[in-house]
């Protein structure tokens, strides 16, 4: 069972940046890939960025390219996503989740979750 913890949301002004962190444990050999999704109220859940667990490949969500980026520290089992001029558009709780397929970026296909941590950017 892979268990993911995610901390480091909160309230910030537009233009503003947060990093996310997501702890993770007990990772089963299957798992490939680790990825951020996020959910704003009314709306469903969307991918943001993902990145295989053993190379740097990455794919991100067209609407953050060049405002966030998603790095993994594996000694400390943690996943990050660095967020930066950030738009009142991601509000939203943003989720940590890992997945078999590789690089995917289908809600679907990711099997372990977070919990979520609370963004909410401010006008």
């Amino acid at each position: 069972q892979v268990h993911l913890v995610e901390s480091g949301g909160g309230l910030v002004q537009a233009g503003g940046s947060l990093r996310l962190s997501c702890a993770h444990s007990g990772r089963r050999f299957s798992t490939t890939t680790m990825g951020w999704f996020r959910q704003a109220p009314g709306k469903e859940r969307e991918f943001v960025v993902a990145i295989s667990w053993i190379f740097d490949n990455t794919v991100y969500a067209d609407f953050v390219k060049g405002r966030f980026t998603i790095s993994r520290d594996n000694p400390k089992n943690t996943l990050y996503l660095q967020m930066n001029d950030l738009k009142v558009d991601d509000t939203a709780v943003y989720y940590c989740a890992a997945s078999r397929v590789t690089l995917s970026m289908v809600t679907a296909e990711y099997d372990y979750w977070g919990q979520g941590t609370q963004v909410a950017v401010s006008a």
